[in-house]
């Protein structure tokens, strides 16, 4: 199909929005069926209305990548760009450009102060949509004009210079993405020209700190339901927005949710979806004539009254109390999943009617040559019910000899949150699935993860930020870290090594010898470490204006972040009072740091 688009706005905007996809899926027919509806209906010409139309159908969205899209390394969010940034980026850009210091070589390092929710350990996360970015990044002419809207003052010279802005010059070092990662460890290294570095700084803090706090929210749920539980993120409907909501869903995938009930994010990251059946599918039905056909057919197509075995088995178990309208509901479920049901049991009463009528519909099915799957638990002492619910199952498939009772998925939803699952694996359950929401996808504990972005290095020259806060004084120079292992095959210390110094060849760790490691602030904490094995944790990911890196996949990352927290020791893992993890310095760099912390101290004169 070939499209000719006679509006030159339109024509330029459909060059540049991020309707990227193969015309034949999804969201991207959709975008060019709007399109040519437009067209049709302008009669070849186009307003300002269709535009802008088009542009919110095609640019507030996440895209499918065509392999062409693929080969230039596109964010895959619509609003990710170099527009994604605060005012103060653009302005202190100018006014670099406009003092001839925009070409100036600088280091800059992202990095977080202090693990989220009260804990010993981050997960990084977000470098994939970094890696697009950077790789991306280029101002339009539709950016151009709104940079010239919003500071009049600027010269046409500087917006000229903008337009051939691009990452040509910029080096980018990071960590493995689904890295356990620490405190005062730079997660991005980002060396190049000063306006570049800068205007980077608002859009990767943006892209790593929620994907981080979120996957990092995930690993702690992961951990406190257990690795023979499965663990489900079901937030949508309480996520920030819909871009807070696709982020929730592929970043909780990423730190240890076995599933999402968000059926886009299966749509664009392939995560396994899951879901079950609301309360109003229950509550719409209030008598057993409202189902239109309650028959199902076997495998071998024989016809069956569902309703009617129901009901049966609802005599024989002596269930006549409970609620009718109720079971109806299952039993249309059911006819619709006969080997998928799992009905949700507290709508009226979850012991006294949801779990018999399932009973019920489960026999029913059973005797056609179908499997129900089990129940959802939405509200009540989760504990007692799930014991109760599990000893109902056993007793009634022991009555009708059928052993997979017994073992009958029982889920639990019930705003559940981490200290929440905690305390249900002290008193005990018999919960199989966690399917959690609000307090995954929102990180109820912490709402931010508070990355900083902070220059090191100007022009050669290493830069400090000081602070009446030690930790928020900046370690100055370039750097590179290093993971020291223990002979058990735990982390024992994260070294960072100064690269400004004559020797760095020389500091940086070797298997079998000694390293002397010092806490950057507290001369009296310092420990002598023999490493068994060092982990080089910067590696390039991008330089000379590409990627030097193939993109892992969510599923990589994933498994990649479940061996990182494997070999973490539990007492750094820990809900309560978790071990410190030591991060450490070089005996050089604690030097610089302290010379210049010193140089940088205005003397203070009394009188």
């Amino acid at each position: 199909m070939e499209i000719f688009i006679i509006d030159e706005e339109l024509t330029y905007f459909f060059k540049q929005s991020k309707l990227r996809s193969k015309v034949n899926e999804k969201l991207g027919l959709f975008c060019l069926e709007l399109l040519i509806m437009k067209i049709d209906e302008s009669n070849g010409t186009t307003n300002s209305n269709i535009v802008r139309e088009l542009k919110r159908a095609t640019t507030v969205n996440y895209v499918y990548e065509d392999e062409e899209s693929k080969g230039k390394m596109k964010p895959l969010n619509g609003f990710v760009g170099p527009m994604l940034t605060d005012l103060y980026q653009i302005t202190m850009a100018y006014s670099l450009w406009k003092n001839n210091r925009h070409e100036i070589p600088s280091v800059f390092d992202l990095y977080f102060r202090k693990s989220p929710f009260g804990g010993e350990f981050t997960v990084f996360a977000g470098l994939e949509e970094v890696i697009r970015f950077v790789n991306d990044f280029h101002y339009t002419k539709e950016n151009l004009n709104h940079i010239r809207e919003m500071i009049p003052e600027c010269d046409e010279e500087f917006l000229e210079y903008l337009g051939k802005l691009d990452s040509s010059k910029v080096t980018l070092y990071a960590i493995k993405e689904g890295s356990v990662v620490f405190p005062r460890i730079p997660l991005l290294r980002v060396e190049g020209p000063m306006i570049l570095c800068q205007l980077f700084e608002t859009t990767l803090l943006c892209l790593i700190n929620f994907a981080s706090l979120v996957a990092t929210n995930a690993a702690r749920h992961r951990i406190a339901v257990g690795k023979d539980k499965v663990m489900l993120e079901f937030g949508l409907r309480r996520a920030q927005g819909p871009d807070g909501a696709m982020s929730a869903s592929r970043y909780s995938y990423l730190g240890g949710a076995d599933g999402t009930s968000n059926v886009l994010a299966y749509c664009f990251f392939g995560i396994p979806i899951r879901g079950t059946h609301a309360h109003s599918f229950v509550t719409s039905y209030s008598k057993s004539e409202e189902l239109h056909d309650p028959t199902i057919k076997d495998k071998n197509g024989k016809v069956h009254n569902l309703l009617e075995l129901a009901m049966q088995f609802r005599d024989e178990l002596g269930y006549t109390t409970t609620i009718v309208s109720e079971l109806v509901a299952f039993v249309a479920y059911a006819r619709t999943f006969p080997n998928g049901l799992v009905a949700l049991v507290d709508t009226y009463d979850t012991l006294a009617s949801g779990v018999p009528n399932f009973l019920c519909v489960a026999l029913a099915l059973n005797k056609i040559g179908y499997k129900a799957v089990g129940i959802r638990l939405d509200s009540g002492d989760l504990s007692y019910l799930s014991k109760a619910t599990r000893k109902m199952f056993k007793e009634v498939g022991e009555k009708y000899h059928l052993d997979y009772f017994a073992k009958f998925q029982i889920v639990a939803s019930n705003d559940l949150n981490e200290p929440t699952i905690i305390a249900l694996n002290r008193q005990g359950h018999e919960i199989d699935v966690f399917a959690i929401g609000t307090n995954l996808v929102t990180c109820q504990a912490q709402p931010a993860l508070g990355c900083v972005y902070k220059l090191v290095e100007i022009n050669g020259s290493p830069r400090i930020k000081l602070s009446h806060e030690a930790n928020k004084i900046t370690l100055p120079g370039r750097k590179e870290a290093y993971r020291l292992y223990g002979g058990e095959g735990h982390p024992l210390v994260d070294i960072l090594i100064s690269q400004n110094a004559a020797d760095h060849e020389k500091q940086i760790p070797e298997v079998g010898k000694r390293v002397l490691c010092l806490h950057p602030f507290e001369e009296q904490k310092r420990v002598i470490v023999t490493p068994q094995k060092v982990e080089k944790l910067h590696h390039i990911v991008f330089q000379n204006g590409k990627p030097t890196i193939d993109l892992p996949s969510l599923e990589e990352i994933r498994n990649y972040c479940f061996d990182q927290i494997s070999k973490i020791r539990e007492d750094h893992l820990r809900n309560s009072n978790p071990t410190p993890y030591k991060v450490s310095i070089t005996k050089e760099l604690y030097d610089t740091l302290h010379n210049l912390w010193l140089q940088s101290v205005p003397i203070k004169e009394m009188k």
